[in-house]
């Protein structure tokens, strides 16, 4: 069959199906692909932008596309985050410099760098920069976590005008995130690529561009590798002024143990911030109990980030 013909018949076909059938195949939202949010050793930063089509409620959440800091286009779940498109939220789906090849300090700085586009951006995508959101599962909830007790307000010096805005967010909703790479289960077991995360050592390769060598080089020191051990642990940059915080997480998680929600959701409590943790009875790294779960997330942020009356 000629070409022209087969076009023509697929034409027809398709004004046949009823639009209302239609309209339900299609997604609720638009989609901007590789939008780049920052460069680096030559190469681009990239989010996705999703904008629900239906109502837009004017505060935007970050979803961190991480799972075991291995970061990539394909990583970007839409079934995640379909609840927040639903009640009119723009998620701006990120990826950052990935393992095996960047460490967790680079990811967690991509991360900043991501918050502070968006911020710089609102106006461009109709969101209030002071009600932004972040969210992931497991590494992509460590690192949400990050961003919640580490964020900062920027450097006011900067060359870059992105580095001079804030890259602090309004509330956390995460699942089953690592929060303390040194007592990981229990007091003093490290983790570091270690142990229970033997299997993931490449982000835990920690390492520094000497001048001397003119390459980056591998940190061997046990000492400096527990202090930047201390740095990416959530919990060790908990204040006063942390965002509202929720987690969800497994009472029989393997590989993060629930241990880990249970010890940040007490020293935020402790330093008076708003913090709760959704425990699953048997749940374990993933599964259907964590997928009916994920409205909670969206209720989460619909209690705070809900536009001032």
């Amino acid at each position: 069959m000629r070409l022209w013909l087969v076009l023509l018949l697929f034409v027809i076909c398709r004004a046949m199906v009823p639009a209302v059938g239609r309209a339900a195949d299609e997604p609720n939202y638009d989609r901007s692909e590789d939008v780049i949010y920052g460069r680096k050793h030559g190469m681009a930063l990239t989010l996705d932008v999703f904008k629900p089509r239906a109502k837009v409620n004017g505060a935007g959440v970050v979803f961190v596309a991480s799972g075991g800091w291995f970061s990539a286009h394909d990583r970007i779940s839409v079934p995640f985050f379909s609840e927040l498109l639903n009640r009119g939220y723009t998620v701006f789906a990120v990826v950052h410099g990935s393992q095996p090849r960047f460490t967790i300090p680079e990811a967690a700085a991509d991360i900043g760098r991501a918050v502070r586009f968006i911020r710089a951006h609102a106006a461009d995508y109709q969101v209030d920069p002071l009600r932004i959101g972040i969210t992931g599962g497991s590494a992509g909830g460590h690192l949400s976590l990050m961003q919640g007790m580490a964020g900062d307000l920027g450097k006011a010096d900067a060359d870059d005008p992105i580095e001079r805005v804030s890259s602090r967010v309004q509330a956390v909703a995460c699942l089953f995130p690592p929060t303390d790479f040194l007592n990981y289960g229990e007091p003093g077991n490290i983790a570091l690529g270690r142990g229970t995360l033997s299997d993931y050592r490449a982000p835990f390769d920690f390492n520094e561009f000497v001048p001397e060598t003119k390459r980056f080089e591998r940190i061997t020191d046990e000492a400096r590798v527990l202090e930047i051990g201390r740095t990416i642990s959530p919990v060790n940059h908990v204040s006063a002024d942390d965002p509202p915080t929720f987690i969800i997480h497994g009472d029989a998680d393997k590989l993060v143990p629930i241990q880990q929600a249970e010890l940040i959701i007490e020293k935020l409590k402790a330093a008076g911030v708003t913090a709760e943790l959704e425990a699953v009875a048997g749940g374990d790294h993933g599964g259907a109990a964590f997928a009916e779960r994920l409205p909670l997330l969206a209720d989460w942020f619909d209690k705070h980030l809900a536009a001032p009356k």
